[in-house]
């Protein structure tokens, strides 16, 4: 006879009850335990385990004679968290840096105020981390859980913060709000975080959150060992990659799941692509941009509907600049005016200096950084530039922005990662932000109306924008490895060009679209 829906309700909450159980804890439960703990009849839990066993959501241990959760559980949280494709996405970062490290890599998904392990990839060292697969474990003492965190709009992340209980797991657990929030913010500045023995004595981990390129947080990565391998020093040097695996699985989410682009996403411009895109330099009088492949030498044209070649030319490129009523381009030893028609006529006036960085300012001065002894010198682009006036620097700079009020001018200098702020009138120069490594290399640079910069960050997959103060307030994430240049035209559209020559086969597949001009709607503040 049938049971019941009363009685098939009632022995479906036992066996949920008997999940439950042996998933709480954690080295498995024998049945004579689980009889003890649940009160349950030894012919309906025999009844019960056999079903479950069956099923795949346990398993026994024939040598402990306990059971143990299934397959089947891991298969249902990774159906539950991978969003869809997460778990597939990040198998081979975690290989790859399972491989470079010789540490365990683990992928997680936030729960509610709980990180879950979604995958793992051993270590082959005797000693090493080992969180089960299912394995839920607070936010405030992982590295994943920080990332993620970090990661997180401001109003969500403050939001979980003041409901953490922010229990004291170890010795070194976080267990003040605000230590909390200031490492917070310090895991997003560089891109990673770091767990310091905080969950488990003797362990070490560094973390990074994946992002997509709607900028939805999909989850975490991190790589975790014995605190006497995985040293203070050498987080530090694995840190970044464990970053740029984490956007090169982003990228991987957002070229699968395609779709519309929601407001503030960049989005390529119809045309074709360049080798090495570069000088992206709006013209109003054209009411286009112009932007030159510096490899395979031509100046493009182009409008948030499309994009085409302008203009071939025989030497590399080497400068594209506003100018007039189009724009001025340095290819071998020669400028050149170019118009929207493709007409061309010399300018001889313009010095020939070699620089490692050029821009216009908003007065139509063009200024460069050139060589000075054994030093460089950022100064207006002349005859003499770089003999006197200007600021001095240690290293080269790779990007120069006036902002459009010609109030200070943004040096990118990507050796060290410092982007400086030089105001007219004083030699002396002001660190405005130091990007890690790990996040990419500072590239081209655009400043907009409301005392904010936006920097390429080249290898980084990302273009991101900094306050007056050096908070990064913004980030942009790409499809493609390298973007090399910002400008932005009259309606605050963001254009972004990007490189294809520096891109490796692999991650060429995983970024078919390098090379591509792309452009963000509405990306820069109004004006105050």
């Amino acid at each position: 006879m049938p049971d019941k829906p009363a009685d098939g309700t009632a022995a479906l909450d036992k066996a949920l009850d008997v999940l439950d159980a042996i998933g709480r804890s954690g080295a498995g439960l024998s049945q004579a335990e689980l009889g003890a703990q649940l009160a349950l009849p030894r012919t309906t839990l025999y009844r019960l385990l056999g079903t479950l066993t069956a099923r795949g959501l346990l398993r026994r241990d024939p040598q402990r004679r306990v059971y143990c959760l299934g397959l089947r559980c891991f298969e249902y949280a990774r159906a539950a968290y991978a969003m869809p494709d997460l778990v597939a996405a990040a198998g081979a970062e975690l290989r790859g840096l399972r491989d470079m490290t010789g540490e365990t890599t683990y992928l997680a998904a936030l729960d509610g105020l709980e990180v879950v392990a979604l995958d793992r990839c051993d270590s082959a060292h005797g000693r090493r981390s080992n969180t089960a697969l299912g394995q839920r474990k607070p936010l405030h003492c992982t590295s994943q859980g920080k990332a993620i965190l970090a990661a997180l709009p401001a109003e969500q992340r403050e939001a979980i913060v003041r409901e953490l209980p922010l229990a004291a797991v170890t010795p070194r657990s976080i267990t003040e709000r605000r230590r909390l929030q200031a490492e917070l913010r310090l895991t997003a500045t560089r891109g990673w975080s770091i767990d310091d023995e905080e969950i488990v004595p003797g362990v070490r981990c560094c973390g990074a959150a994946i992002v997509d390129a709607q900028g939805a947080v999909r989850g975490a990565i991190s790589v975790a060992g014995p605190a006497f391998r995985l040293t203070m020093e050498r987080l530090g040097l694995i840190g970044p990659e464990v970053a740029e695996a984490a956007r090169r699985i982003g990228a991987q989410l957002a070229a699968a799941q395609g779709g519309p682009h929601a407001a503030g996403e960049a989005r390529a411009v119809p045309g074709g692509w360049a080798f090495d895109g570069a000088w992206p330099a709006w013209s109003d009088t054209a009411g286009a941009l112009f932007w030159a492949d510096t490899l395979a030498p031509a100046v493009h044209l182009a409008t948030p509907a499309g994009d085409r070649v302008l203009a071939p030319f025989d030497a590399p490129i080497q400068a594209l600049l506003p100018h007039a009523d189009g724009a001025a381009v340095l290819a071998g030893e020669q400028w050149t005016h170019l118009d929207a028609e493709g007409t061309r006529c010399a300018l001889p006036d313009l010095p020939r200096r070699r620089a490692s960085a050029v821009c216009a300012g908003p007065d139509g001065r063009f200024w460069a950084c050139v060589a000075d002894g054994e030093r460089w010198r950022v100064a207006e682009l002349s005859g003499e530039a770089g003999s006197a006036g200007g600021w001095r620097l240690a290293e080269p700079a790779t990007a120069l922005a006036w902002d459009p009020q010609g109030q200070c001018l943004f040096i990118a200098a990507a050796d060290s990662g410092t982007l400086h702020v030089a105001l007219p009138g004083s030699t002396a120069l002001r660190r405005l932000a130091t990007v890690p490594k790990g996040s990419g290399r500072l590239a081209g640079l655009a400043a907009d109306g409301a005392g904010g910069v936006w920097s390429a960050l080249r290898g980084g997959w990302s273009v991101v924008r900094f306050d007056a103060d050096g908070a990064m307030d913004r980030v942009i994430t790409l499809p493609v490895p390298c973007p090399t240049a910002l400008g932005f035209d009259a309606a605050r559209r963001l254009y972004i060009t990007s490189a294809r020559d520096a891109v490796d086969r692999e991650a060429l597949e995983a970024a078919p679209l390098s090379g591509r001009l792309f452009v963000v709607d509405d990306a820069a503040p109004a004006a105050p």
